[in-house]
Parts: C-alpha cells; structure tokens; sequence
C-alpha cells in the first residue's frame, strides 16, 4: 500500500538583509595613522557602502550598527545583526603595522594560521577592555591570552563556507579592479564575528601606519572606490546564491 504525503516546501534563498559594521568609534578611536584614526575613515567607507548598496540593490535592506563617531560594544554589533536577521555581517576596519607594510585583508572566524593573524585578532579584540562589563558579556573571554583567542575557531563552522565565498569576491575586487594589493582571505578568532548568526566577514582595507595608504584611504574618491569594490562582490555574492534556487 503507497503512502500519499505531502512535498515539502524548500525555502528559496534571498539576500534580504545586510548589516554594515563601522570599526570602532567614539572613546574608541581605533588605529591611528599621521593624521587620520581609524573609525573616521571605516564610518565614512561603510556609509558610502550603505548609499551605493540602496542606489543599485533597493530590494537589500541596509542596517549600520552606527551612523556617527560611538562607541558600539562588539557583542551589541552581533546582536544588530541577528536581532534584524541579517543575511551578511560585514565589518570595515583599517590596520596598523611596520610602515612599510600595506594591503588589504578580509578575515572569517577560524583558527590562527599564522602569528600575523593572532596579532590582529588581538588587537581587534582588546576594544571589549574598554566595555564596563566584558567579562560577563564576553563569558570570561581574556583578550590577552593566545589560547583565548584559537578557542574561537569552532565559532561560525556553520557559515564558514559562504563567509570564506564574499570574503574572496571581496578580496578578487580589490586587487583586479581597484588595483590594491591584496594579503588575502584569512581566518582568526575575532570576537565581532563570534555571535553573528550568519555568514560574516571582517575587511582591513588599509594601514594607516602605511602613509602612502593613510592619504589613499582618507581621500573621499577613495573611499567610494573600495566601497564599490566591496558593493560588487556583494552584488555578485547575492546573484551567485539566488541562482542557486533555479
């Protein structure tokens, strides 16, 4: 005797939601180049990202976790993200260095594969010491242990797969159409990305330290120019996916 059911319905995939994550701000001033600090140049790369996203994407809600220089706890930055339901968390933050040292990253949660990325993490991750309340917020994450740090690695397996695809695209435009130098996609445990409930991605677009990129990255047509880098990997990001439901 053949059982009658029902089909289930498969839910078709739809880039809806995308929360845009200015570094640092407010008593918080991030890295500092000659003349410039770090959360002046990632609020004024994510607002254009946002105008450029709205422009050309209306159907893609656009959320900042902030529009002006404040301080923003890291957990609460994941929790704009997951209380919206967002679809991609992207973080934009400048790094600091030997001056000699220059290029662009794009960091997923994962393991430390090098030194280079602990020290990132490291120094992305001791913001929270400025928070009132990190250790209970953080459950007893200390920022200056090593070990700390790696534990973070099995965070996020669940979207490691689509954080490490835009995390390339946006890694690709960079380099071949903008013509920046590209460190590559790698992986550390950053504590902005632990909580996010979907695929997420941290962008060092620059380093302040590198004065040749300081005066890049303060300059306005700059600004716009890696905010339509990353406006198009997420454009090709979102069309890759939805094709995916044909």
């Amino acid at each position: 005797m053949l059982t009658s059911f029902t089909p289930v319905e498969v839910k078709q995939y739809k880039l809806r939601t995308v929360v845009i994550d200015a570094g640092h701000g407010g008593k918080d001033p991030g890295c500092l180049g000659k003349n410039s600090h770090e959360a002046e140049i990632t609020l004024a790369t994510a607002l254009e990202l946002g105008r450029i996203i709205k422009e050309n994407l209306p159907d893609v809600k656009v959320i900042y976790t902030r529009t002006k220089n404040e301080f923003v706890e890291l957990h609460d930055r994941a929790g704009i993200a997951n209380r919206n339901n967002a679809d991609l968390f992207i973080s934009i933050h400048c790094n600091s260095g030997p001056k000699h040292v220059f290029g662009t990253e794009t960091y997923t949660m994962g393991l430390h594969t090098t030194e280079d990325n602990l020290e990132v993490a490291k120094r992305e991750n001791s913001v929270i010491l400025k928070e009132s309340n990190y250790k209970k917020n953080y459950q007893g994450f200390d920022p200056s242990s090593p070990q700390a740090h790696i534990l973070f690695s099995v965070y996020q397996n669940a979207f490691i797969e689509n954080s490490l695809r835009f995390a390339q695209k946006v890694e690709k435009q960079f380099s071949t159409r903008i013509g920046r130098t590209s460190r590559g996609v790698k992986q550390a445990g950053l504590v902005v990305l632990w909580k996010s409930a979907m695929p997420s991605v941290l962008i060092e677009i620059g380093f302040l330290t590198n004065p040749a990129e300081e005066k890049f990255l303060k300059n306005k047509t700059s600004q716009v120019y890696m905010a339509s880098g990353i406006y198009r990997a997420l454009k090709e990001y979102k069309s890759e996916l939805e094709s995916m439901n044909k």
